[in-house]
């Protein structure tokens, strides 16, 4: 059985590749009410002095919001990515890719800030945050 460990996640980083790192623009996947995030942190990422902290599907991250419901905008919140656009290779010999890179707001324990999830979802995300995967409506 895989060790629980911080905000509410099977840890599990093994083989994924990073597609997204400190300071990319990604896109809100949910209604949450954000538009578009910012990644500032990816808590429990080990790094070097001056090198960027990345994230991949299923991370969690550390984001600010940039477009969205004026309630939200210029706040601080967590966020699990769900797509990549960067090809990441599974287990089987499958490579996966998404269109776009896109992001699921949570609250600091794991639980989703919103109520449903638009477009499809890695499996990867949906083994790693179970309470995401009960709102997807699709699962890659």
């Amino acid at each position: 059985m895989p060790k629980k460990k911080k905000y509410g996640a099977v840890i599990s980083r093994f083989g994924i590749n990073t597609g997204l790192q400190v300071g990319s623009y990604v896109s809100v996947a949910d209604n949450s009410g954000a538009r578009e995030v910012m990644i500032i942190n990816v808590p429990l990422y080990k790094t070097r002095l001056r090198r960027l902290p990345r994230a991949g599907v299923g991370d969690l991250v550390v984001a600010t919001v940039k477009k969205g419901s004026v309630q939200l905008r210029r706040q601080v919140v967590y966020a699990v990515v769900v797509r990549q656009k960067r090809p990441y290779r599974r287990p089987d010999g499958t490579w996966v890719a998404f269109e776009d890179n896109a992001v699921v707001l949570v609250n600091q324990d794991g639980t989703p800030r919103g109520t449903e999830i638009r477009g499809p979802i890695a499996r990867e995300a949906a083994e790693r945050w179970p309470r995401i995967a009960k709102l997807a409506t699709i699962i890659v």
